[in-house]
């Protein structure tokens, strides 16, 4: 298959630093999370919080993201780490890709809600607050396949396919160079479902939960039609004539869109108050326990 036209892959994803290896995979998770924390920031400080509160909550949502994110993709593609001539060390890299979206997800909200219980936060405004960014990381993140040069779609010769290095490409498809760019779909489909979530909700003032919804609803979407482009070999492609995270996306659409109209319906509008301990209550609780030793 020849292209006159297609996007390059690098020629490497890892740069050593001295003793240090530098891998453009990590680097695109740690920019998308630092993203999604400056933009988490903003909004929940116009929904009446406090600023650095999300750069708290974060320090429980990343590494239980991060740990979510690899048991969901160890889960569902056991045999690339178990078995004959599988070494389970391996599992543990996470650095050579391998994150499962929704089990970074689950886990990452698990830390949310720790921390916004020890913080006497709301949990529903502040994940509310928190679930655009996390569009934008997934976004980011996804560039990480790129420097990879994995996950990758069908082949195609349209003018934006994707150069893959033959040692990159799966059996049965060694002849051909270029592909579907999922990664730039996906980073595509992220950025504007951001726009949509962000404009819907200072529309219509989405609270008690329903931005995570539409969160959930949109990215669902393109994640369906996406993963259908996908070839890699992942141990659970055909179930009932479809990959197992298509049927994941279509479950969770189908749970978020009910969601989302019960929400609606039973809480119309905002929270107004986006903690249940407020913050000076607190501190005036702590001065009068100190005054009173």
């Amino acid at each position: 298959m020849i292209t006159l036209l297609s996007i390059p892959s690098p020629s490497q994803g890892t740069w050593d630093i001295g003793p240090f290896p530098l891998r453009g995979y990590a680097l695109c998770i740690i920019a998308g999370i630092m993203v999604a924390i400056w933009i988490g920031e903003r909004r929940w400080v116009a929904r009446g919080g406090t600023a650095g509160e999300i750069a708290d909550l974060a320090v429980w949502a990343v590494p239980f993201g991060l740990v979510g994110g690899r048991l969901y993709h160890v889960m569902t593609d056991w045999q690339l780490y178990f078995g004959e001539d599988k070494n389970p060390i391996t599992a543990l890299y996470v650095w050579r890709g391998g994150l499962g979206v929704w089990g970074a997800i689950a886990m990452g909200a698990l830390g949310v809600v720790i921390g916004a219980r020890l913080r006497g936060i709301k949990l529903l405004p502040v994940l509310d607050a928190m679930a655009p960014g996390v569009l934008i990381a997934q976004a980011l993140g996804r560039w990480g396949n790129w420097f990879n040069q994995e996950l990758f779609g069908r082949p195609t010769d349209l003018p934006w396919a994707l150069e893959i290095d033959e040692a990159h490409r799966p059996d049965g498809y060694l002849d051909n160079a270029t592909f579907h760019p999922t990664f730039l779909y996906e980073f595509l489909w992220c950025v504007a479902a951001f726009a949509l979530v962000v404009w819907l909700d200072r529309r219509l003032r989405l609270g008690h939960g329903r931005v995570v919804a539409l969160y959930v609803m949109t990215y669902t979407l393109g994640r369906f039609w996406i993963e259908s482009l996908r070839i890699d070999d992942v141990q659970l492609k055909d179930v009932l004539g479809l990959r197992f995270n298509e049927w994941t996306s279509i479950v969770l659409f189908v749970l978020a869109t009910a969601y989302f109209v019960w929400a609606g319906r039973r809480h119309p509008g905002r929270e107004e108050q986006v903690y249940s301990r407020q913050p000076e209550e607190e501190s005036v609780h702590e001065t009068a326990v100190e005054s009173a030793d």
